[in-house]
């Protein structure tokens, strides 16, 4: 099948050729206007109690969300004074007569301790705008935003959800453009000097822009019919380029091996798709399927990042497959012009230095493997205490508007913080609520319960706390008032802030074994189909999971416990937000497995022809070991431009995906996979009889 594939594209290079330009021209006149379409937010649960508390509250009491918070200061004067009150009230009346305003509430309307600060010299308002979602609220606030300020010398500060996704959302795009700026110059020199030449060297950023612009057409078309988040563009951007490097690393290394090898470049196409593109298919939809199992999650930003990175991962696939072989048989042996320097002497397989490294992991594969195991159960450690909480405005760089206006609130005002829980009383009129509202003040850890809204049938009560909406406390709160009895003729539903992190945290946990299920299935049954083995998916999958766990210990010690902040610019907060950790298990899993794949594919190629397990390792470790080595630090490269932007998830998965690439091309392929394919010997390749007819009947190879 895949020789057949790659004598068809050599037959046809000219209008595969031709159909990979449109795609890119579609791409960039047509999918670059995604970044204009994508929505943000989209963390919540749709069928979360939380989010259907604030559906209710809207559709029986009305729209209650605070969408904005400004906050006003002066240098001098306190709140009484007119030098702080009348440029507020005037502002307030201003932002009052707002079209795009529904409701403002000030201190000097309904005076509250809580809107004021403990020196008396601030204030601020609570805005409500009368836009239904967060994309149209972001674009009411660039036409609010000039009525919000103050005159002088009170300054004006604006924070508030709003905001915050606002500023998230720009801080995405300069973090992008950021990443790109800083990587794609070092990209190209580490590729020149990888592949000694200027025209191979181009070859991967062609395939990784065509995995790009293609990704963003997908999620264009996908756009029209439901909500993506802008986050997808990241991941794109992210695993397009990586990927699209790996595999073209992969086809022209072996497409210039064959060459070498004395084989006519129809020859050599043809060979190179009976290898090494029969391992990009391999790896393309390990990765994919890896990625897709973020779709079973209800988060529009979850199955956002699966949408784009499985649409990513397919069209890099597919342009290696097709776009990259044309242009190899057009090329031919100028494959290898504007050499840059002279070739390396070549190596047989059995006496080059990743070979030598083979056989000496293989003299001694049980000190090596409890070595290596030692080394990534230490480096796991710290994820045994992990603690789970929900982000806030922490998450931005310091000193955005947004988060100062969260730190200032929550040090200099009475109430501490602007996320108290909601709880709707809905039914039994004004008698359930004052039931509710005394059982609810005798918790533990209840400061103050008010009814904030309300008519004749509902009532939504307002409860506030010491502490932060994502403490432990704010969580167990939530519970608790949710465990409490309806009133008689009435119905509560909690919501807020705190409430939502404990819908995330269940909603993930209770979907995330599924997730585990169908990438180790779907891994499973694929590695089967590539190499006839039993044993050898499992190990993948076992070896993914180890190194995995080991950059999930490192996140944990650098943003649970703070190490390495100042270095790295970011607050720590003393828990990890879940997404986050799923998210790079969806995206390591897939990138380990396509490793995996890269070295057993050569492996299995040696075991077939010579039938020695251990020269069947070190064969596969000597052809594979300096592509896995470039691939996994040029996708280092690609991570590190991301782990350098402003906003802390995603820094935090930036970095945590360094360290899973990093250990994973050195102590996991180099060392632990060689020590363990020697211990199991010819059980590596062993199957039973049923599953090996299977295998032989419909194995992926030629």
């Amino acid at each position: 099948m895949f020789a057949w594939w790659g004598r068809a594209v050599v037959r046809w290079r000219w209008a595969v050729l031709a159909a990979g330009a449109v795609v890119a021209v579609i791409g960039a006149l047509w999918g670059l206007g995604v970044f204009g379409q994508l929505t943000g937010g989209g963390f919540e649960d749709p069928a979360s109690e939380s989010t259907i508390a604030r559906d209710r509250v809207a559709t029986e009491i009305g729209n209650q969300d605070v969408d904005i918070l400004v906050l006003y200061t002066s240098p001098t004067a306190t709140v009484d004074e007119p030098a702080l009150r009348d440029p507020v009230t005037a502002a307030a009346d201003r932002i009052r007569a707002h079209p795009d305003v529904a409701a403002v509430t000030s201190w000097y309307d309904a005076p509250s301790p809580a809107l004021v600060s403990t020196d008396r010299k601030a204030t601020y308002i609570l805005v409500r705008l009368t836009a239904d979602d967060e994309d149209t609220k972001v674009a009411a606030l660039d036409r609010v935003r000039p009525a919000l300020a103050a005159a002088a010398p009170v300054r004006t500060q604006v924070g508030g959800n709003v905001p915050f996704l606002d500023v998230a959302n720009e801080q995405t795009s300069k973090d992008l453009a950021r990443a790109e700026t800083l990587s794609l110059p070092v990209l190209l020199v580490l590729l020149i000097v990888i592949f000694g030449g200027l025209v191979a060297a181009a070859t991967p950023l062609l395939i990784g822009g065509l995995a790009i612009l293609g990704a963003f057409i997908a999620v264009r078309v996908l756009n029209t019919v439901t909500d993506v988040s802008v986050f997808a563009v990241n991941v794109i951007t992210l695993i397009g380029l990586g990927l699209a490097i790996d595999y073209a690393l992969f086809v022209v290394s072996r497409f210039r091996e064959e060459l070498s090898a004395g084989h006519d470049v129809p020859s050599a196409i043809e060979r190179t798709m009976a290898t090494a593109g029969r391992t990009v298919l391999v790896s393309g939809i390990t990765v994919a399927l890896a990625l897709a199992s973020l779709l079973i999650f209800p988060q529009v930003f979850m199955r956002s990042i699966g949408f784009g990175g499985t649409f990513a991962v397919l069209v890099a696939m597919l342009a290696a497959l097709t776009v990259l072989p044309a242009l190899l048989a057009v090329l031919g042996p100028r494959i290898n012009a504007l050499r840059v320097r002279r070739s390396r002497p070549k190596e047989t397989s059995g006496d080059g230095a990743w070979a030598r490294i083979a056989h000496s992991v293989m003299r001694r594969p049980v000190l090596y493997a409890l070595g290596v195991v030692t080394v990534l159960v230490l480096l796991a450690l710290p994820f045994l205490r992990v603690q789970w909480g929900g982000f806030d405005e922490r998450v931005l760089p310091s000193g955005t508007e947004p988060r100062a206006v969260a730190e200032r609130i929550r040090t200099e005002f009475p109430a501490g913080s602007v996320g108290p829980i909601d709880v709707l009383v809905s039914g039994g009129g004004q008698a359930a609520a004052r039931e509710v509202a005394q059982r609810v003040q005798a918790l533990p850890g209840v400061t103050g319960v008010q009814v904030t809204a309300g008519n004749e049938r509902s009532s939504l009560l307002s409860v506030t706390y010491p502490g932060e909406p994502t403490s432990a406390d704010a969580q167990r709160l939530v519970r608790e008032i949710r465990a409490l009895p309806d009133p008689a003729g009435g119905e509560i539903l909690v919501g807020g802030r705190p409430a939502a992190d404990v819908d995330m945290l269940d909603s993930l946990g209770s979907r995330l074994p599924w997730m585990a299920l169908i990438m180790a299935l779907s891994t499973l049954v694929l590695l089967f189909f590539a190499f006839g083995s039993i044993l050898l998916p499992v190990k993948a999958v076992l070896m993914n999971l180890v190194s995995i766990g080991a950059s999930f210990g490192v996140i944990v010690w650098i943003f649970q416990d703070g190490h390495l902040s100042s270095f790295l610019g970011f607050t720590p907060t003393g828990f990890i937000e879940p997404s986050n950790p799923i998210i790079m298990l969806a995206a390591l899993f897939g990138l380990a497995t396509d490793y995996e794949v890269f070295l057993l594919s050569r492996v299995r190629e040696a075991w077939d022809r010579t039938g020695d397990n251990t020269a069947a390792v070190a064969s596969g470790v000597q052809h594979t070991g300096r592509i896995i080595t470039a691939a996994a630090l040029l996708l280092v490269i690609v991570v590190a431009g991301f782990a350098t932007g402003g906003i802390v998830f995603i820094k935090l998965i930036g970095i945590g995906m360094i360290v899973a690439i990093v250990v994973d091309a050195t102590l996991v392929r180099l060392l632990l996979v060689p020590a363990t394919m020697r211990l199991l010997g010819h059980w590596n390749w062993w199957a039973p009889g049923p599953l090996g007819r299977v295998y032989s009947r419909y194995a992926l190879r030629d």
